[in-house]
C-alpha cells in the first residue's frame, strides 16, 4: 500500500541547528577504496542508507571481511591489496548507481566470473557507455535481459589496456569507476576523459580521495595516468557530512526567513554541492563560518530569480527549483540535461510537480535548461518517482503551502533515512 506524508506548514520559524548523515558520495568511494587497499581501514562517519548497505552487502558477497557498527557510524574493512576473495560470485547492486558503476569496473579489472543483478529502477539507468568500453578491452559481458543494462554476467582475466577514452556527459560515475580501479591493472592505465563534465565535482572528489588513500596518479588537463599499486593503505578515514542532505535545510533559510546551521559543514568540503551556499548568498542570504559549521542567515524580505549553471552541483536542481518557485522573478537553471538519466527523469519530474502546484515551468535549449516562473501555489499530492531527491526537495514547499503531500516518503532511505523525522524536529 502506498504511503503519503502530509507536510505541516511552519510559521514564525526559530533558528535551526541540525546534524545530517555522512556523505553518500564519499561513503561509497571510501568503501571501494578501503576494499582495494592493503590492510584494515576504519571508516568513521559512514552514511547508512539503502545505497551504502547495497555496497556493503556486495563486498561481503565478494568475500571481504567487513565489520559494521551502525550505532557509532563505523565500518572496518580488511583490504586485500587488490584481490577479490570470491572470484565466482553473484552480487546485487540494488538501486545504487555508484555501486553499479564502481563494482562493475572493479570486478572487470580484478578478473573472475560474476553475475550482477539490480533493482528494477537500476535496470532503467544507463550502463551501456561503460560496458562498451569494458567489452572493447576484452571483458566478456552477457546481458540477461535488455542489451546494455542490468542484469548481466561478466567474465575477465589478464586485462592490459594502455589507454581508455570515456565520455562524462551522461554520468561522471563512469570515469570515477575507471579511475579508482585502474590501480588494479598491472601496467596501469591512461584514462582520457571526454565530454562536458571532465572537471566535474564528483571526479574531483574521486581524485582527491585517491590521493588521500595513497594511490599514485598524474593528471594533465583531461588525461589521468593511474599507476599499478597493491601497497597503498590508510588506517582511518573520516567521512564528511552529506552536503546534498545539508542543502535541503540550508534552503529553509530564505524560504522560512530564518538562520540555519548544519553541524560540521565547512568551506573546505570536497563536495560540489557546497556551491549551493554561494547561490543562496547571491539571493541575499549571509554566510557565517562558525566553528560548529556554516550558518546561512536567510532573514530577508524576498529574493530575486537568477540565471545559473548547475552542471557541477546538479543534485540540487530540485532544491533550486523549489526555492525558485518562491522568488520574485523567473529563474533559469542551465546545463542540467544529464539529470534526465538519474533516479528519475528529473527535468520532467520537476516540471510535472511544479505544474501541479500551479507554477509555470519550461524545459528548453535541447533539454539543457529549466525556466521557472514563480507565482501562487495551492495544495498538491507530489509524485516522487522513487527518487529520494524529489521527495526531500518538494517537501520544502509544504513548509509554506498548505495541503502538500509527498507520495512514497520511504524512498528517502536511499540516502537519508530519517529525513522526515528530522524535518519535523527542526520545524516544531
Amino acid at each position: 500500500m502506498e504511503t503519503i506524508y502530509q507536510v505541516q506548514t511552519v510559521n514564525n520559524m526559530k533558528p535551526i541547528e541540525v546534524q545530517v548523515p555522512g556523505s553518500k558520495s564519499i561513503t561509497n568511494r571510501a568503501l571501494m577504496l578501503a576494499a582495494l587497499s592493503n590492510g584494515p581501514c576504519l571508516l568513521k562517519g559512514v552514511l547508512f542508507s539503502d545505497d551504502s548497505r547495497a555496497v556493503l552487502k556486495c563486498l561481503q558477497d565478494l568475500g571481504f571481511q567487513v565489520e559494521i557498527n551502525e550505532e557509532i557510524k563505523e565500518v572496518l574493512i580488511y583490504g586485500l591489496a587488490g584481490n577479490i576473495p570470491n572470484r565466482n560470485a553473484e552480487i546485487n547492486v540494488q538501486s545504487a548507481g555508484t555501486a553499479a558503476r564502481f563494482l562493475t569496473v572493479m570486478l572487470a579489472f580484478a578478473g573472475g566470473n560474476y553475475r550482477l543483478n539490480s533493482s528494477e529502477q537500476m535496470k532503467k539507468r544507463p550502463m551501456e557507455p561503460l560496458l562498451s568500453v569494458l567489452k572493447s578491452i576484452g571483458v566478456t559481458i552477457r546481458f540477461l535481459e535488455k542489451e546494455g543494462h542490468f542484469p548481466f554476467e561478466l567474465e575477465s582475466k589478464s586485462l592490459s589496456p594502455e589507454e581508455i577514452h570515456i565520455n562524462t556527459d551522461i554520468s561522471s560515475q563512469f570515469a570515477s569507476a575507471l579511475l579508482m580501479s585502474a590501480v588494479l591493472l598491472k601496467d596501469g592505465l591512461t584514462l582520457v576523459m571526454e565530454g562536458s563534465r571532465t572537471e566535474g565535482s564528483y571526479i574531483k572528489i574521486t581524485l582527491e580521495m585517491m590521493k588521500q588513500f595513497g594511490i599514485p596518479f598524474t593528471k594533465e588537463d583531461n588525461v589521468c595516468h593511474v599507476a599499478y599499486s597493491n601497497q597503498f593503505s590508510l588506517a582511518t578515514y573520516v567521512i564528511e557530512p552529506d552536503l546534498s542532505g545539508a542543502c535541503y535545510f540550508y534552503a529553509m533559510a530564505p524560504l522560512l526567513k530564518t538562520k540555519v546551521t548544519v553541524k560540521n559543514v565547512h568551506a573546505h568540503s570536497l563536495q560540489g554541492d557546497i556551491q549551493f551556499l554561494s547561490v543562496l548568498e547571491n539571493l541575499g542570504c549571509t554566510l557565517h563560518h562558525l566553528p560548529e559549521g556554516i550558518m546561512v542567515d536567510g532573514t530577508i524580505d524576498s529574493y530575486p530569480g537568477i540565471t545559473l549553471s548547475m552542471k557541477d552541483f546538479s543534485d540540487q536542481t530540485m532544491t533550486m527549483a523549489v526555492v525558485a518557485a518562491f522568488a520574485t522573478s523567473k529563474t533559469c537553471i542551465q546545463n542540467v540535461s544529464h539529470i534526465r538519466f538519474q533516479e528519475s527523469n528529473r527535468m520532467e519530474a520537476i516540471c510535472n510537480e511544479l505544474h501541479k502546484l500551479g507554477i509555470r515551468c519550461e524545459i528548453g535549449n535541447n533539454f539543457e535548461d529549466i525556466t521557472i516562473y514563480p507565482g501562487p501555489m495551492g495544495p498538491a499530492v507530489i509524485e516522487t518517482y522513487e527518487d529520494h531527491r524529489m521527495a526531500m526537495a518538494f517537501a520544502l514547499v509544504g513548509l509554506k503551502v498548505e495541503g502538500v503531500e509527498i507520495k512514497n516518503p520511504g524512498c528517502c532511505s536511499k540516502t537519508f533515512e530519517n529525513y522526515f523525522e528530522l524535518l519535523e524536529e527542526v520545524t516544531k
